[in-house]
């Protein structure tokens, strides 16, 4: 098999012929689920209006909650963040509409073989990988001249408009949580900032998963954590299915239905000197019900180099971390062969 191939048929395409499971997307040894859901659990809230100005005193407890949520769980939802129930209605109907345009459509802004971007299925890079049960549309969205407009679809018509506008909204975001993870640390507050570096890379994945007859032996996405320093995931609001792994049982996720489901990526856990976890996660799917989701990876350029900030190290708190540069590239190797990156760059 080459290197970086991509599947013939879509899993839009697969469901829509009918048929059995194809076997690259079962997992055959190790049960991952169960024709009966996995009970939903509350993950800590995090009231992002309060951290606005997180050096004053009415934004103590909330701050508390920010990094006692990364530090146990690794994830939060947030809420107050910005983002109007109508806006985000809006980002989930361009979704919807991406995954329901015609196959010709589709085509226009498939993916090649030695590329991430664009439409298509799971990347095959191993000849025993056990396939992902989605559709995705991967897209840079930051900086703005790094965005390969050719993978934009131009329909639905307000795509690239929503796109840009939600984008925006993330990116400023994301810079009151990391000044906030950076004080609840009790750091200066562009401790984070200074690593990660303005304006950052956000990659944007939109993903469908189809409803599939299997979902005691077939994941939407395989069991990970992010090479991001943060994920921020809008999750469907009708269909659950994201799974965090805590203390070794996978968690549902219940949903606020206007919240951004937010979590560390192994790149926060560097920088932190691993004060800040990045959990292992999945995608479960359903048998009767599609989903979608839009999650949107932050990282640094890839020529920026993190590691454990120098304040974080001490007798008591030794380095944990050695320096690292593009080390997105790096995760997506060891997620598509089920292996933890940050496991390689541990002193």
């Amino acid at each position: 098999m080459d290197e970086s191939s991509v599947t013939s048929e879509t899993v839009q395409e697969l469901v829509a012929g009918g048929g059995a499971v194809p076997d690259k997307y079962l997992y055959k040894d190790v049960p991952v689920g169960s024709t009966d859901p996995i009970p939903l659990v509350d993950i800590p809230v995090v009231d992002l209006s309060l951290l606005l100005s997180p050096s004053s005193p009415s934004a103590g407890d909330e701050l508390d909650k920010l990094r006692l949520a990364l530090a146990t769980w690794g994830c939060f939802q947030a809420v107050n963040h910005g983002m109007s129930s109508s806006f985000l209605g809006r980002v989930r109907e361009i979704t919807q509409g991406v995954f329901g345009l015609p196959a010709e459509e589709k085509r226009r802004i498939s993916r090649a073989v030695d590329n991430n971007e664009g439409y298509g299925t799971d990347t095959v890079l191993f000849e025993e990988q056990v396939l992902d049960w989605t559709d995705r549309l991967c897209l840079t969205l930051l900086p703005e001249d790094r965005r390969k407009m050719r993978f934009w679809p131009e329909k639905p018509e307000c795509f690239r408009e929503v796109l840009h506008e939600y984008s925006t909204k993330l990116s400023e975001v994301s810079e009151i949580i990391l000044r906030a993870m950076a004080v609840s640390l009790k750091l200066e507050e562009g401790s984070f900032l200074d690593q990660f570096g303005a304006p950052g890379t956000f990659l944007a994945r939109f993903n469908y998963y189809p409803r599939c007859p299997r979902p005691d032996a077939v994941l939407g996405l395989k069991p990970h954590a992010d090479g991001s320093v943060l994920t921020f995931v809008l999750p469907d609001k009708e269909v659950d299915g994201l799974q965090f792994l805590k203390e070794g049982e996978w968690l549902g996720i219940r949903i606020i239905p206007d919240a951004l489901v937010i979590n560390a990526g192994d790149q926060a856990e560097i920088m932190s000197n691993g004060a800040f976890k990045s959990p292992m996660h999945r995608a479960a799917i359903n048998a009767y019900r599609d989903r979608i989701s839009i999650a949107v990876f932050c990282c640094p350029l890839s020529e920026k180099e993190v590691g454990p900030i120098s304040e974080l190290i001490g007798d008591a708190t030794p380095r944990l971390y050695r320096n690292v540069k593009n080390y997105t590239e790096t995760n997506f190797q060891y997620y598509q062969s089920g292996r933890r990156a940050i496991e390689a760059v541990k002193i």
